[in-house]
């Protein structure tokens, strides 16, 4: 049943059963994307874990891995030992392969969202499967893992953003995701109402973005490069340690400013196919805006992260960042 889950939820079978079990486990439907897993025996290190996926509808490789996982876990190559909370974001947008299909979804994670539309429904939706499963497991350390794919080629093809900190994150997280082969780790500077940034704010979560590589189809995704990262999704899902790497292999960055479209005309000043992480050297003028005219670099070399010139007025065309020193 569980690997039929994804295409069960694309197909919008209404009779698909709500509740059953596995042989570790039983699964719970509470709402369509919304699978719910509870362990017949908890283990000692597990941790109350939220794995999603397809906030942005073209996200493919995530649902692909996603779906690996849960295969395993059918077959019993993996016993689950921890609570589980998988989700599937827009399902909409997924069934169309596109980003959206009125808004992005992953800026309206906050509490007491006004607006009405779909997908603002969905995301009150989604805040509370994630309150009640924390509640429900308020015993165990809290984890979230939104998963992703980045529209454009990356000099880092899988990275990691870390929210901005209201909580530390623990050193070992560094660790695990230096062994699931992530190369660079982007910290956030400031509020960003993402999916992540829920958990981590409303909740205390270790929680992050992932960037598994760039946007594809399915069946054109790279999966051999996230068995690492496969690795770690079934680790915590047993509820056992994952494995541990240095973290001296992974390149830290931060946030040094948010470059925001806020004129009708807005447009970056460099190529379509730039990569994220790219550098420029202070003086370049990166974007030029109806409203807010050029934006060029300062004193200090920047590399861009997420540029995307066709993003809504006053929403984030592209994150600007500087090398910074691991955490320690």
């Amino acid at each position: 049943m569980l690997g039929e889950w994804l295409d069960w939820t694309l197909d919008e079978q209404r009779d698909m059963p709500r509740q059953g079990s596995f042989a570790s486990g039983r699964f719970d439907i509470s709402a369509p994307g919304v699978l719910r897993l509870t362990p017949y025996r908890q283990c000692p290190d597990a941790r109350a874990c939220i794995f999603s996926a397809a906030i942005h509808g073209n996200e493919t490789a995530p649902v692909e891995l996603i779906g690996a996982w849960l295969s395993e876990l059918e077959a019993g190559t993996l016993t689950l030992g921890a609570p589980l909370l998988v989700i599937l974001g827009n399902i909409p947008a997924l069934k169309a392969q596109q980003r959206f299909i009125q808004t992005n979804l992953n800026r309206l994670f906050e509490r007491g969202l006004s607006v009405s539309g779909d997908e603002p429904d969905r995301a009150r939706q989604l805040m509370t499967a994630v309150d009640d499963f924390f509640s429900d497991n308020a015993g165990l350390p809290k984890l979230h893992y939104d998963l992703h794919t980045a529209i454009r080629a990356s000099l880092y093809p899988r990275f990691v953003v870390e929210p901005y900190r209201g909580s530390a994150t623990h050193s070992e997280q560094w660790q695990w995701l230096a062994a699931a082969d992530m190369q660079a780790v982007l910290h956030q500077h400031q509020h960003s109402w993402t999916f992540s940034h829920y958990s981590k704010h409303y909740h205390g979560a270790q929680s992050f973005t992932f960037e598994l590589g760039q946007v594809a189809p399915f069946g054109q995704n790279d999966m051999a490069s996230l068995t690492p990262m496969l690795a770690l999704l079934g680790r915590l899902s047993e509820g056992t340690k994952p494995a541990e790497s240095a973290i001296e292999a992974v390149t830290f960055f931060r946030v040094q400013h948010e470059l925001m479209r806020h004129g009708d005309n807005f447009m970056l000043c460099f190529d379509d196919d730039t990569p994220n992480f790219t550098r420029f050297a202070p003086g370049t003028c990166l974007a030029n805006d109806s409203q807010t005219g050029e934006y060029r670099v300062g004193d200090t070399p920047l590399h861009v992260v997420f540029p995307n010139a066709n993003v809504e007025i006053g929403a984030r065309a592209a994150l600007l960042v500087v090398p910074c020193a691991p955490p320690t």
